[in-house]
């Protein structure tokens, strides 16, 4: 056994991730995923009292219903919310970008920096507010032509923007003085 080996105990996910260099998103990512999927699912919530209404004409079946979908529908949301953001990952390594997220559904996404054509920063008001970016990485190609990686912190991001863009520089200065 190598002296690098760090025992992980088994379901720790951050840890996992920590060893193998894939980065976790800031604490303040939660609250804004906790928000924006909050409001999402409240909305839809409040949106579903209209066919409870209409199917459910009397009182009785009405009230508890939509009681339990003003209660449980944001609270799925939220629940996502926390999910999502405990299992969104993103590395900068040697060979490019990648972007992890999902347990159930897990999406590995690997941007080699030879393909990346233009990188952008998106920061909306909330983003703003917590200080966080979304990094969009442009990439060669027709098909997922950009990858974004939302809940990155600004300073963060704009590094990573950096770090991308440099490399497409480089790229265009090496095909140059061929």
């Amino acid at each position: 056994m190598s002296e690098d080996f760090i025992p992980v105990p088994p379901g720790d996910a951050a840890a996992t991730a920590a060893r193998d260099g894939w980065q976790p998103l800031p604490p303040r990512a939660r609250t804004l995923f906790l928000l924006a999927n909050g409001a999402g699912w409240g909305g839809l919530a409040l949106a579903s009292l209209v066919p409870i209404g209409l199917l459910l004409p009397t009182p009785l079946p009405a009230l508890p219903v939509a009681v339990a979908s003003l209660l449980l529908l944001p609270a799925w949301g939220l629940w996502l919310a926390v999910r999502r953001y405990r299992h969104t990952r993103w590395l900068l390594d040697d060979t490019g970008l990648g972007y992890r997220r999902g347990r159930m559904w897990h999406v590995e996404t690997r941007v080699p920096r030879t393909r990346v054509q233009h990188v952008d920063l998106k920061h909306g008001p909330l983003e703003r507010r917590f200080r966080l970016a979304t990094l969009v990485v442009h990439t060669a190609g027709t098909r997922d032509s950009a990858v974004a990686v939302a809940g990155l912190d600004a300073d963060v991001a704009a590094r990573l923007r950096d770090l991308l863009a440099q490399q497409v520089d480089d790229d265009d200065d090496d095909a140059g003085t061929a």
